[in-house]
């Protein structure tokens, strides 16, 4: 983040802050509507993305605003063993590529450096803003999208060395810092699941954790009410200052809303404004009095046909009224919200199984093969339940539409932010893996018993109340005078 230094006659400065989002779905989305909030506080933004990655960014902000621009720098085209051409996370074919496309994403640090805007002129060598860029601060805040909760209870499990005193996976653990907490190591992703970690992936998390603290801080993608011990922690025990901003996907709803209006205003071709076939499927269901379920895993996990086929026979069992989001691994759609499965070239079995499943359940579920406004969905007055990997973004979306949870993670931190969901915040319920542990196949008899729980039963009425005060909590946050919009302005003061 850098600014121009006035002398005391001149009006205050305006900051321009640089952004450059990991080429994933799940880092991107958030920091384009931290962009859209720092452009309406009268911020200049500059924007890296690669050339793939580009039209996503490009069509996800304001067109043509006179304070933002948009970079682009040359991925590598030649880094075995990834496809060529993959420059965004959600289009590996494996997610055992994650490190490959990591390493891959070092080689564009050259040509940032060499692409950094013209620098204001340093400060006086004594200044504490005085730089190698001239940028101000020393070093930008780095955004950490996950919560506060598993940032914290990670650091927590490893410092204690808590995964080294248990015998089995599924074996109870206590951590010391939050006493209250129940663990297993099925709950924590490599490295964290290691008592002894090493290696290329244990390397990395280390990189990324010294970046972090020798950062001038965190952006986090919460707000302070959601999680105000765990957000305490972080500034105590880390000493690192944090700016809980978010949820951004709410604070820029207005904004968007505003810019979708002049769109439908300026534009003449109807054809371009019609509703998605998904959203029309909604109003029809709104329409009957009815209620929906939606499903969608994310871009990131590898689900097997066999479980896809588990999760189909569990909702159609249910009997609850349902929108699947799903694509093939080799799809080249662009950017989904979605649940991924490997579907070889030479096998078709799971396409025959589609059709005859989308058969039985025609009237009542509807599979979606495409990418979807997710925010949009969930935020439609039919959704009344959400089951999820539990990645953070969908975490907070949902709570931000009042939609109650049916948490399933996958992969990454999505375990811990479960363990927040159901036992912290009290906002959905758990699916549940044959023998009763967190992670294993799922049989379609635990699919609907819980579908049916957040749907129907008493369990779910009890968390719809509590993800309601949520709700109310987060747009409290967002709005003018809330906390989170307190935090960006202390922030930009900050830089100012």
């Amino acid at each position: 983040m850098e600014n121009s230094f006035p002398s005391s006659t001149q009006s205050p400065p305006k900051p321009h802050i640089v952004l450059f989002p990991f080429m994933s779905k799940g880092h991107t989305i958030p920091l384009l509507h931290l962009a859209r909030l720092l452009l309406r506080r009268d911020a200049s933004i500059t924007i890296f993305t690669t050339p793939a990655n580009a039209p996503f960014i490009t069509k996800s902000l304001p067109s043509n605003h006179p304070h933002l621009t948009i970079l682009t720098l040359p991925f590598p085209h030649h880094h075995p063993p990834l496809p060529p051409g993959v420059e965004s996370t959600d289009k590996l074919p494996s997610i055992s590529l994650f490190l490959p496309f990591v390493s891959a994403s070092k080689l564009l640090k050259p040509h940032f450096d060499l692409a950094l805007p013209p620098s204001p002129p340093p400060p006086p060598p004594s200044s504490p803003t005085a730089s190698s860029h001239g940028l101000s601060p020393p070093l930008p805040p780095s955004p950490f999208l996950a919560s506060n909760y598993a940032v914290a209870v990670s650091r927590a499990v490893s410092l204690h060395r808590l995964v080294a005193t248990v015998n089995s996976p599924d074996e109870p653990f206590s951590i010391p810092t939050f006493p209250w907490i129940r663990l297993t190591i099925n709950d924590l992703d490599p490295p964290f699941n290691d008592p002894n970690p090493s290696g290329p992936l244990f390397d990395h998390v280390m990189e990324v954790a010294m970046a972090t603290m020798n950062s001038h801080g965190m952006l986090v993608n919460s707000f302070y009410e959601l999680e105000p011990v765990f957000a305490d922690n972080i500034i105590r025990d880390l000493k690192l200052k944090t700016w809980n901003v978010g949820p951004l996907s709410l604070a820029v709803a207005e904004d968007q809303q505003q810019q979708q209006h002049e769109t439908i205003l300026n534009n003449h071709h109807d054809d371009k404004n019609k509703r998605s076939y998904y959203m029309q499927w909604l109003d029809e269901m709104e329409k009957e009095g009815k209620s929906v379920l939606y499903v969608a895993f994310g871009s990131q996990a590898d689900i097997s046909k066999a479980q896809i086929m588990e999760i189909g026979h569990g909702l159609e069992k249910s009997g609850v009224n349902f929108m699947w989001v799903v694509r093939s691994s080799s799809s080249h759609a662009p950017e989904h919200e979605s649940c991924t499965y490997k579907n070889d070239d030479d096998d078709e079995s799971i396409l025959l199984w589609f059709g005859e499943f989308e058969e039985r359940v025609r009237g009542r579920g509807v599979v979606v093969r495409e990418w979807v406004e997710q925010v949009n969905v969930l935020m439609h007055r039919v959704v009344r339940g959400f089951m999820s990997h539990c990645g953070w973004n969908s975490v907070v979306e949902s709570v931000c539409a009042g939609v109650v949870l049916v948490a399933w993670p996958m992969m990454a931190e999505q375990h811990l932010n479960a363990r927040m969901v159901v036992e912290e915040l009290g906002v959905g319920v758990r699916v549940t893996a044959e023998g009763g542990g967190v992670r294993g196949f799922v049989k379609a008899e635990m699919v609907e018993a819980a579908v049916r729980e957040v749907m129907e039963g008493e369990r779910g009425k009890e968390v719809r109340r509590r993800v309601e005060e949520l709700r109310e909590g987060a747009r409290k946050a967002v709005r003018e005078g809330g906390s989170s919009w307190k935090a960006l302005d202390d922030l930009l003061q900050e830089i100012n």
